[in-house]
């Protein structure tokens, strides 16, 4: 029996995601906008089954994570920054929650 592990990458800021690290996901970092599209799409193309995005940088390639939401694979996740949240990768996960369920059970 042959088993396909499919990899993990998170792409960001150096000091959001350094720490992944040691945890054995990829890191990738990015510092612009046109650097983290790039970046994404490779992954993507690489068998990255899930690919972890601070949501800083999450906000200046939104059009890229979109095209990926619309697909099974890669699950992309955005995270919160060693700068905090904007609550942007919540409002993700209530509204694909609201959609499957048909409410809002997480709450605001």
């Amino acid at each position: 029996m042959i088993f396909m592990f499919k990899k993990i990458g998170v792409v960001g800021d150096k000091d959001s995601v350094l720490a992944f690290k040691a945890l054995g996901i990829d890191v990738f970092l990015v510092t612009h906008s046109d650097e983290a599209r790039i970046t994404v799409d490779k992954l993507a193309q690489n068998d990255y089954a899930v690919i972890f995005v601070t949501e800083q940088v999450g906000e200046g390639i939104q059009e890229t994570i979109e095209r990926y939401t619309r697909q099974m694979l890669p699950a992309v996740i955005l995270i919160p920054s060693n700068q905090g949240t904007l609550n942007i990768g919540m409002q993700k996960i209530n509204n694909n929650v609201e959609k499957a369920v048909g409410i809002n059970i997480l709450g605001d």
